[in-house]
């Protein structure tokens, strides 16, 4: 690869990764004040609540400025959606790259880049679903369709993450085989 565009690539990449870790802090700020006994886990319980009665418990267990990070926090997400998008598809394109270029498992490197776009428009449709029990507009459908998609989405990053970790475990052992290879 041109050295030129190597070198660009890996400062896109390392401005994403500190891209997404501050929007990571960012939304960890706005997350705090939404943890209590009956939404332990934040905005996260909130997008996994299921049923409309769960949410409205959650709903009822915020105070005003928790509801106010709830609504900056989901308005954030629509930036932070299209971040982390963008950086989970970029190590996948790296990676995939390097390991499997001419290898039939790069076309599954190439579907979960497409996934990982997939996953954002779903949490995009989530972060619509909460931000239309936030306003008040309680009804069941909102509940089932910020479950349905958050669950969706989550499971598309799990595929990604484990994707990364294991291609990453791969190409260390393709890296020592080659040291011990010329070692040898």
């Amino acid at each position: 690869m041109n050295r030129f565009l190597k070198t660009y690539k890996n400062r896109i990449t390392i401005l994403l990764a500190i891209v997404v870790f501050v929007n990571v802090m960012v939304m960890s700020n706005f997350d705090a004040p939404l943890k209590n006994e009956v939404c332990e886990y934040g905005i996260v319980s909130f997008e996994l609540a299921k049923d409309l009665d769960k949410s409205v418990k959650i709903l009822e267990s915020w105070d005003t400025k928790a509801k106010l990070n709830a609504g900056l926090s989901l308005g954030f997400d629509f930036l932070f959606l299209l971040v982390y998008s963008s950086f989970i598809a970029l190590l996948i394109f790296n990676i995939n790259n390097r390991l499997w270029k001419n290898n039939p498992f790069y076309k599954f490197g190439n579907l979960l880049i497409i996934l990982i776009f997939v996953a954002a428009f779903f949490d995009l449709v989530e972060n619509m679903a909460l931000i239309k029990l936030l306003l008040g507009d309680l009804k069941q459908i909102w509940s089932s369709v910020a479950y349905g998609f958050a669950v969706m989405k989550f499971l598309i990053i799990l595929i990604c993450i484990i994707y990364l970790l294991v291609n990453w475990f791969l190409l260390l052992l393709k890296k020592n085989k080659r040291i011990d290879y010329k070692e040898a």
